[in-house]
């Protein structure tokens, strides 16, 4: 960049130069043509009190007006050339200054430091789209360096307690000089039930981390999902925690195929029957229910079940990673407090959204609306409520 404003400058002065140039010799030839080509008057003429042939005297002032004009030339042609350099330097400053800002931008950037953009707001054209191209690359490197960032804070936060309790089991089981099978077969279902811990905090992260830094999925990579198969198939995987529950299960099955990645899709319709199961009380109930959305195209999945009674103000936060709610709903259930940030980050992705209410009495429904077949993947802004 140092280089190119003194190549540019100096380009530009010489194409001024040259055609000052041009301009004085077109002048030069124009005057002395002009004078030239007067008619002739006939006789003789007197300069100063001598008289001169007519012709004579024309050629002279056809001489002197040349010699004039290229006088005034060469006084003005350098400062022609002067005055072109110096706005030569200048414009081109004012032309590169954006590019400029762009490299400065850049070149400042590091993990740390990625909250920097170009933000040339007034620039227009080619340079614009130029750092609004740069500023959109930096918004996706953050959106990856944060997600990552997060990964490895969250999983080494709630990494460290499974895995406290794997090394306390084995050094007290170890220490035990009498310790017998039936202190062996405890200690491994401990150590198998940290593994499996260990196990769905890493599957959890992996997944939120990649929808959250994938971002809206292209179309490219959509296929049609049959929404109701994956409903029927999810909750045939829970049929047996909700047998030993008690719990009565309402289904309001409808056509419902939206287009998506389907393995994300499977994982955010099971992670909604997971939370409505395990945080449900004995005999209660769950209804499950998807169709189109009403008003306009799309269309919804719902998931509503009993439990402990929620705040209506403290709803949101279920959705944000490792937030379970409060002691009375989470008290005696297992899991991560990702599963509600994992449906989130799947709708998001799909071009949808996700909102959630508490029941009165107790309880959370929770609706997501994607869009169907045929809607082109744009991000909703609302959540339409599936009839009931």
């Amino acid at each position: 960049m140092g280089a190119l404003r003194p190549r540019l400058t100096l380009l530009a002065t010489a194409l001024v130069a040259a055609v000052a140039a041009l301009l004085l010799w077109l002048g030069w030839m124009l005057v002395g043509a002009v004078v030239a080509g007067t008619p002739a008057l006939p006789g003789t003429v007197f300069v100063g009190g001598v008289a001169v042939p007519a012709e004579t005297a024309r050629d002279a002032v056809a001489a002197a007006a040349r010699a004039e004009v290229l006088r005034a030339g060469l006084i003005a042609f350098p400062l022609v050339v002067a005055a072109g350099a110096v706005t030569s330097w200048v414009l081109v400053g004012r032309v590169l200054y954006p590019l400029r800002r762009v490299v400065e931008t850049t070149s400042r950037l590091s993990a740390s430091s990625l909250d920097e953009r170009v933000a040339l707001a007034g620039a227009r054209g080619e340079v614009a789209e130029l750092a609004a191209a740069v500023d959109a690359m930096l918004d996706r490197l953050q959106a990856a360096f944060d997600a990552q960032s997060r990964f490895v804070a969250n999983a080494g936060h709630e990494l460290r307690t499974p895995l406290a309790v794997l090394r306390t089991e084995i050094d007290v089981t170890l220490q035990d000089p009498d310790a017998d099978a039936e202190e062996l077969r405890r200690m491994a279902g401990v150590v198998r039930e940290a593994g499996r811990r260990c196990d769905e905090l890493v599957s959890g992260l992996l997944l939120l981390a990649r929808t959250e830094a994938g971002g809206a999925m292209p179309g490219s990579d959509r296929v049609p999902v049959d929404l109701a198969a994956l409903v029927a198939a999810e909750l045939a995987a829970v049929t047996g925690d909700v047998a030993v529950r008690g719990l009565v299960v309402r289904t309001d099955p409808r056509p419902a195929t939206t287009r998506g990645n389907e393995p994300l899709l499977r994982r955010m319709v099971a992670n909604l029957l997971e939370n409505a199961v395990r945080h449900n009380r004995d005999g209660g109930w769950i209804e499950v229910g998807c169709g189109t959305g009403t008003p306009g195209p799309g269309v919804v999945l719902r998931v509503a079940s009993s439990g402990p009674e929620l705040a209506p103000d403290r709803v949101a936060e279920l959705f944000e990673p490792f937030r379970r709610g409060p002691v009375a709903r989470t008290a005696h259930t297992r899991g991560s407090g990702l599963g509600l940030s994992i449906v989130r980050s799947v709708a998001t992705a799909h071009g949808g959204a996700v909102h959630a209410e508490a029941v009165p009495g107790g309880g959370l429904e929770v609706h997501v609306a994607l869009p169907d077949d045929s809607t082109a993947p744009e991000p909703s802004g609302g959540a339409p409520v599936l009839a009931r």
